[in-house]
């Protein structure tokens, strides 16, 4: 009879980070699962919505408001860039807001840094949206836009919104696990923010005083840095990069302070 294999305590050992990421592969993975199981479609979905989406608005505001701005470049590849950068942070958020609560039954019973769980929402949104530089492509390829060398600056702008939205997720997940509100007062909040981010119609038709003010709009320096890469073909200024990076760095700075402070007190309100 086959002796059962033993592991040594050196096996059993795996130091934190190793283990954090483990625990964030799998919860990766299980949510993919989750997203597409009994889906007819499966992955194609997540190529189809954005172009379905990009669709729409080129049919409403393309045709029917037509915005006559010659800097807007191709409208179709103007949109559909505009609309996944924000979908990755509104999903990451989204999800990320209620990722501690929905894991209370296992925070309850194994000990797990919590903070992989908002952590994780915001990689699974990166993870989606790879899936829709598909239909990115597909729609500059149908368009017949060139894509240049500045589109190599492309991941960067999208690991820094990553990171910017992962910072969020990890403040707003703390703030709903004692105010419930916070889920509904969010979502209020990302539609204003759709409408006051140039998604569907240029910057330039803002009046001055508004214009100004995009600048401290985040997303509004995302959305326009990815859009610079990709469909002009130029390279974002030094004060487009510092916004950038310096969004992120806030975001991650506060909302893992925030977490930290108060995470060991989320078993008492989950």
């Amino acid at each position: 009879m086959a002796q059962p294999k033993t592991i040594s305590g050196k096996d059993a050992w795996y130091p934190a980070g190793q283990k954090d990421l483990f625990i964030l592969k799998q919860l990766v993975t299980k949510d993919f699962k989750l997203k597409y199981r009994r889906s007819a479609l499966g992955v194609l979905w997540s190529v189809l919505n954005p172009l379905l989406m990009m669709l729409v608005l080129a049919a409403v505001f393309g045709s029917f408001m037509r915005y006559n701005d010659p800097s807007i470049g191709n409208y179709a590849v103007y949109l559909i860039l505009g609309n996944t950068a924000f979908q990755l942070m509104n999903d990451a958020t989204s999800q990320g807001m209620s990722s501690i609560i929905v894991a209370a039954p296992l925070l309850k019973k194994v000990k797990v840094n919590r903070y992989v769980f908002p952590v994780q929402k915001a990689l699974f949104a990166g993870v989606n949206y790879a899936f829709s530089i598909i239909a990115i492509a597909l729609v500059m390829l149908v368009e017949q836009t060139p894509l240049g060398l500045t589109a190599l600056l492309w991941p960067l702008f999208l690991l820094l919104l990553i990171a910017f939205s992962m910072g969020l997720s990890l403040l707003l997940s703390a703030l709903s696990v004692f105010f419930r509100d916070v889920m509904h007062l969010w979502s209020v909040i990302l539609t204003a923010w759709t409408y006051l981010t140039p998604l569907f119609y240029p910057v330039s038709i803002l009046p001055d005083s508004i214009h100004y003010l995009e600048r401290f709009n985040p997303m509004y320096c995302y959305v326009t840095a990815i859009r610079q890469v990709v469909l002009y073909q130029q390279v974002p200024s030094a004060a487009m990069f510092g916004a950038c990076i310096g969004y992120a760095v806030l975001s991650l700075v506060i909302g893992y302070a925030v977490f930290h402070r108060h995470e060991h007190k989320f078993i008492l309100y989950i």
